[in-house]
């Protein structure tokens, strides 16, 4: 075991199903769209997870749940999940719409999965699944002149404090998941034999944005053979030519619907296209399968003028043979979503949730969470950990580049949960889900 894995001695029972329950509606709800800190030094190794408790997923599911199901009682305790995420959401909750009621409660059975490599007809465009309107282009271009969308000259002075620790990728054992951040939104899983990569992104430079200030945090020669790769959604910093182009034209590509045109049009031969709530199988090299879960996201799809919202966007569970359930959630600002997916796919384990690129708010917000949301993100999936990203990588925002980590561990510290749980790992580094969190 090195130093940035963690194997819990044991974990309270996983959530039933292997699966995501289907939703009856795949579009958008009727409500409508919408400084000091701990150190910065990468993160010790994490203690063993404790025993059950009020820090253990069979509690802190239980309360979470009921809280989002039902409206919480006057003079709840100061504890419960609803409280905690009171804390986290305080100087955000002032005008934010009312969410949706949640699905209904109970697990729903898993969604059927849908054949690998299947090829299908979608409709033109997807802009009825935004949750919030997109902002113009004249705005856009306002804030790119006025130089608001870079953080200030005197916060470039600590990018050599930005963590990276990057070590050699873990061996998995049965049953077990490993999991290790690249960089940005791009994390190399392996479970039940095989490798995926998220959102792969192993170039310096993307369209439009200064290169990246930190290294890979995992050199393309090291990784092992990949098996499959998830996409998020279109923008250059989550789908990279380049760096897909290493790959051998038989990797599985898992893709949002509309995307499979262009990644066929690069001579992938297995394209797999998933509306929100759908799944997808792939056989486990060590027995039994690892599905693919594509869920809901609050963001949007453009790659170039003429294409906004013409593929769709959303994040991934993977459970793998172990039952381990690992949550990514691409791109997305804070909102319903969460809730739902929670109820619907319970038991996750891991969610890896974005926490930079927010500032300035009033053009972000609504596509990207901010720390403080990433936690109320995290209680409201019902995850077990989180594992933040999307942050100390490409300088996509304003925001200062170590801000991000120290709002994040603040917030998870003010909703009171287990600092164990918390895997705010350096650019490079690992850790392993065991086999005893699955059971």
């Amino acid at each position: 075991m090195t130093e940035q894995q963690e194997r819990p001695l044991a974990e309270p029972e996983p959530g039933s199903g292997s699966g995501c329950g289907p939703g009856p509606d795949s579009g958008p709800p009727d409500s409508g769209p919408p400084d000091s800190g701990p150190a910065l030094d990468p993160p010790d190794p994490s203690p063993p997870d404790s025993g059950p408790g009020p820090g253990t997923r069979a509690g802190r599911l239980a309360g979470n749940l009921g809280a989002r199901r039902a409206a919480r009682p006057a003079g709840s305790p100061a504890g419960s999940p609803a409280a905690r995420r009171a804390v986290v959401a305080g100087h955000r909750s002032a005008g934010r719409p009312a969410r949706p009621a949640p699905a209904p409660a109970g697990t729903l059975p898993a969604a059927e999965p849908r054949p690998p490599g299947e090829i299908r007809l979608w409709p033109p465009s997807f802009a009825d699944r935004l949750t919030a309107p997109l902002p113009g282009l004249r705005g856009l271009s306002r804030m790119a002149r006025e130089g608001t969308v870079r953080p200030a000259a005197e916060a470039l002075r600590d990018l050599h404090r930005l963590p990276v620790a990057p070590g050699p990728l873990p061996e998995p054992g049965p049953g077990e998941t490993a999991v290790t951040w690249a960089g940005h939104a791009s994390w190399v899983l392996r479970t039940g034999g095989l490798t995926v990569l998220t959102d792969p992104v192993w170039s310096r430079r993307i369209l439009g944005t200064p290169a990246r200030v930190t290294p890979v945090g995992v050199p393309w020669e090291t990784l092992p053979p990949v098996d499959a790769v998830v996409i998020s959604h279109n923008h250059y910093d989550h789908l990279d030519a380049p760096t897909l182009k290493r790959l051998p034209r038989d990797t599985h590509l898992l893709v949002p619907a509309g995307l499979g045109a262009w990644c066929r049009r690069r001579s992938f031969t297995r394209v797999t296209e998933l509306d929100w709530w759908e799944a997808v199988e792939l056989p486990a090299p060590e027995g039994g399968t690892v599905r693919f879960d594509f869920v809901p996201a609050h963001h949007w799809s453009r790659r170039t003028l003429t294409d906004t919202c013409r593929s769709l966007w959303g994040g991934w569970i993977l459970t793998g043979p172990g039952g381990q359930r690992v949550h990514f959630a691409g791109d997305t600002g804070y909102g319903h979503w969460f809730t739902e997916i929670g109820d619907r796919c319970p038991g996750i384990d891991l969610t890896l949730l974005p926490i930079g690129a927010y500032d300035p708010p009033a053009l972000l917000r609504p596509v990207h969470t901010d720390p403080e949301e990433a936690v109320r993100a995290c209680l409201d999936l019902g995850a077990h950990r989180m594992a933040p990203m999307h942050w100390g990588t490409f300088l996509l925002s304003a925001e200062p580049p170590l801000e991000p980590l120290t709002r994040v561990r603040a917030a998870w510290e003010a909703a009171g949960l287990p600092r164990e749980r918390l895997w705010d790992l350096p650019i490079g580094a690992s850790r392993v889900l065991s086999a005893s969190v699955a059971g």
